[in-house]
C-alpha cells in the first residue's frame, strides 16, 4: 500500500519541526481482537484457514503479512487510544479506519475492526467506560455498526455517501446519508449540525475519529466532492468539537483512494498536522 509507506516516510521526515514522536505499535493480541470477533474467524486468520469467499469479500489474498498488518493496524489505535486517554488528549494511527470488519468476516479490505478493537480494549482496562466513533470516511461503517448495536456505551456516528459501498447499510446510532456530488458547504453544514448531537448522545469519555481521506472530488471509491480545504476544514470541526467538550481523540486514517496517491497522502498529512496543532495547544493550555 503506497500511500501508508509515503505518509510515514512525510511524517518521519516532519516529526521533529511537528513536535510528535512516531512509535511502532504492537500487534493486537487474540485477546484484544476475541473481545470483538469471533473465535472461529480469528483462528481462520491466524491460520491462513479461512473460506475462499471469506478472503473474496476482505479483498485481499491472506499471507502472515497481511495478517500482521491488520494486528498492528489495530495495535496502533489501541496504542493511539490509550495515548490520547493518558494524558497526551490526541494521538495518530498512521492506518486503521478498517470499519467494514465485523463480528465473524471481514469486507472491503477491512480484516480486524480496529476501532471497535481499541474501544473494547480500554473498556476491559478500566480506561474509559464510553466511548464515540466518529466515521467520516466515504463509506458507510457498516461492521462498527453491526459490532456496537444495542451496546450504550459504544455510540456510532456515520456521515458517507449514501449509494455508495456497502449495499446494506445497519443502523448506526447516528447515520447521515449524503447525496453524490455533495461538496464543501453542504458537507461540513451538516457535520456543524449532527456533530454536537453526536456528542450529545453519546456522553463519552473519548473519540475514536476514522479521518478517511475518500470523500475528496475524483476519488475512485467515493462519490462525494470535497476539496483538500474542506476535508481539513472537516478535521478542524471534529478537533475544535473534541477540545470544547474536554474530549482525548484518537485519529485513524481510514480510506482513500484517489488515482493520485500524492492526493492521498496530502490529505493524510494535513490530518496528522492539524492532530499535532491541537496537542500543543493542549499542552501549552495545560
Amino acid at each position: 500500500m503506497a500511500k501508508y509507506e509515503q505518509l510515514h516516510a512525510r511524517i518521519r521526515d516532519a516529526a521533529p519541526a511537528l513536535g510528535i514522536e512516531l512509535v511502532e505499535p504492537p500487534a493486537a493480541t487474540d485477546e484484544d481482537l476475541l473481545r470483538v470477533h469471533a473465535p472461529a474467524y480469528v483462528q481462520a486468520m491466524r491460520e491462513g484457514s479461512a473460506d475462499p469467499a471469506l478472503m473474496r469479500r476482505i479483498g485481499f489474498p491472506w499471507s502472515e503479512a497481511m495478517v500482521e498488518r491488520s494486528r498492528r493496524s489495530s495495535g496502533g489505535t489501541i496504542m493511539a487510544l490509550r495515548a490520547a486517554l493518558s494524558g497526551e488528549g490526541v494521538a495518530v494511527n498512521l492506518a486503521g479506519g478498517t470499519h467494514h470488519a465485523g463480528h465473524a468476516r471481514g469486507g472491503g479490505y477491512c480484516v480486524f475492526n480496529d476501532a471497535v478493537v481499541a474501544a473494547r480494549h480500554v473498556q476491559a482496562h478500566g480506561l474509559a467506560r464510553r466511548l464515540l466513533v466518529v466515521d467520516l470516511d466515504v463509506h458507510h461503517g457498516n461492521g462498527t455498526a453491526e459490532l456496537c448495536a444495542d451496546d450504550p456505551s459504544l455510540f456510532t456516528f456515520s456521515m458517507h455517501a449514501g449509494r455508495n459501498y456497502p449495499a446494506v447499510k445497519p443502523d448506526s446510532d447516528l447515520d447521515v446519508a449524503l447525496a453524490d456530488g455533495t461538496g464543501d458547504d453542504l458537507y461540513l453544514d451538516a457535520l456543524a449540525r449532527h456533530l454536537p448531537e453526536a456528542i450529545a448522545r453519546a456522553r463519552a469519555d473519548a473519540v475514536i475519529y476514522l479521518a478517511g481521506a475518500d470523500p475528496f472530488v475524483g476519488d475512485r471509491l467515493g462519490y462525494l466532492a470535497l476539496s483538500k480545504p474542506g476535508l481539513a476544514e472537516r478535521d478542524r470541526q471534529v478537533l475544535a468539537a473534541c477540545r470544547r467538550h474536554g474530549l482525548p481523540l484518537a485519529v485513524c486514517m481510514a480510506g482513500g483512494y484517489a488515482p493520485e496517491v500524492r492526493d492521498i497522502v496530502d490529505i493524510h498529512e494535513a490530518t496528522v498536522r492539524l492532530a499535532a496543532a491541537h496537542w500543543r495547544e493542549l499542552r501549552d493550555a495545560a
